[in-house]
């Protein structure tokens, strides 16, 4: 079974933008899929068939103070509005509408995950949580700690996938998969630290010990995960799509030449992945 993760990474998602479009015109598919915060929009995309449509959500609306700004703050306890990015924009009667019908005709697994705040634990939802025009689970998947209030998943409160399993290697080998494509927004020998997230951590200690804890112990998953997938790489049973450099991009980094880069290493490395099939 070949399956194929895309861990997001703020804007510098874009990344796997370009990795999915690139198999869009290929026509490569995949078993299973699983999409940590902006990865699983990225992914979402992929399975409507819908080249391109991403890229103008890193590149476009990101530049909208209703999509992202401390005017946000102030109205609704969030810097990104996701009800915004994955409502008003991606309903069917929004500006870039996401094509539920061709998503949901996808008969292999898709798993979106997010993390639970009480027990810091992360949740796989999988596709069937979808409906068309509640895409509450892709907010709840990006929803940033610290950044964005959390949301409620129908009574667990959810924040972003990746401060609990952001590279969910071992979740995919676990569902059997023996061939595996990696998508990293960042080069593959970088080593992640503590720097952010613990800062992260930090603040939410006294109200959510669990995730804090989980969030400060989160760098050492990255790592570990990225160390499993070079080794299945060395074996010939998996491809990691990385940036070679992100030119200074960060997480929330609205710089539209350096993400269109970005967009278009994705798209190029992308043919790394004919030969694992």
């Amino acid at each position: 079974m070949t399956g194929i993760i895309d861990i997001g990474g703020g804007l510098r998602g874009i990344f796997g933008t370009g990795v999915f479009d690139r198999c869009l015109d290929e026509k490569i598919s995949f078993d299973h899929i699983i999409g940590v915060s902006a990865g699983a929009a990225n992914a979402a995309s992929f399975l409507g068939g819908q080249k391109g449509r991403n890229f103008l959500f890193y590149t476009e609306y990101a530049k909208r103070p209703q999509y992202m700004s401390f005017g946000n703050i102030l109205k609704n306890g969030s810097y990104l509005d996701l009800s915004y990015i994955y409502g008003a924009l991606s309903n069917s009667d929004g500006e870039n509408p996401l094509n539920y019908e061709n998503f949901s005709k996808f008969n292999g697994t898709f798993l979106t995950v997010a993390t639970d705040c009480i027990t810091g634990k992360p949740v796989y939802f999988p596709k069937e949580v979808y409906k068309k025009d509640d895409y509450r689970v892709l907010m709840a998947s990006s929803c940033l700690p610290v950044l964005c209030r959390p949301v409620d998943m129908n009574g667990t409160l959810c924040v972003d996938g990746g401060a609990s399993d952001p590279v969910p290697v071992k979740k995919a080998l676990l569902d059997g998969c023996d061939k595996l494509v990696l998508i990293l927004s960042r080069p593959k020998n970088e080593v992640k630290d503590d720097s952010i997230d613990k800062k992260a951590a930090a603040v939410l200690r006294s109200r959510y010990p669990l995730l804090s804890a989980s969030l400060s112990e989160c760098y050492k998953r990255y790592n570990e995960n990225v160390r499993i997938a070079r080794d299945m790489e060395r074996d010939g049973k998996a491809v990691i799509i990385c940036p070679d450099d992100l030119n200074g991009l960060k997480t929330l980094t609205k710089d539209i030449k350096k993400l269109t880069d970005l967009y278009n290493s994705g798209y190029e490395k992308a043919g790394q992945i004919l030969k694992l099939l």
